[in-house]
């Protein structure tokens, strides 16, 4: 009988791997197909432009009906990651979606070495962590990625969109 090649990674290289799943749910067609596939060619680009940080982009798909597209990547630390969240392009891509969500829901789930995981969800219905856990309102203290984990708040950078302008009537 054949025998598995069984193998596993060392990751002590990797002490502050981050790995963080995102995706893009289409909730109201067509319209939301159109948003959904006018972020591809961008994630592309800012992947070959290979950020500082990132270690490996792979491309997932959650679903065919509702298109429900998304990402895994792999990134050195969450420092990185942060920073790459906070400069251009994606925080131009951020303020855009959080102003017009275009006909669809997103959200995120990060993973880190030492344990703790973070997330947002945003008009997603019950998908992924908030299947079994209780969600609840991103704001105040949960408002950011770096508060969720109870990171130290004075290294954090300034929001993409503060939590006032985002629920500004």
């Amino acid at each position: 009988m054949d025998k598995p090649n069984r193998m596993t990674v060392d990751l002590s290289p990797y002490p502050d791997l981050v790995v963080i799943y995102l995706g893009m749910r289409v909730n109201a067609a067509p319209r939301g197909v159109r948003t959904l596939l006018s972020y591809w060619p961008k994630i592309k680009a800012s992947v070959k432009a290979a950020p500082d940080g990132l270690l490996l982009h792979e491309n997932l798909q959650y679903s065919l009906l509702p298109p429900h597209l998304g990402m895994r990547q792999y990134w050195r630390d969450f420092d990185s990651l942060e920073r790459w969240a906070h400069d251009l392009p994606h925080k131009a891509w951020w303020r855009a979606y959080l102003r017009d969500r275009g006909g669809t829901g997103f959200w995120h789930e990060t993973y880190f070495r030492d344990g703790a995981v973070e997330s947002v969800f945003i008009d997603m219905p019950p998908f992924g962590l908030t299947k079994f856990g209780a969600a609840e309102p991103a704001r105040g203290s949960l408002f950011s990625a770096r508060r969720r984990l109870g990171l130290k708040q004075g290294a954090e950078p300034a929001p993409v969109v503060t939590e006032e302008a985002l629920y500004r009537p």
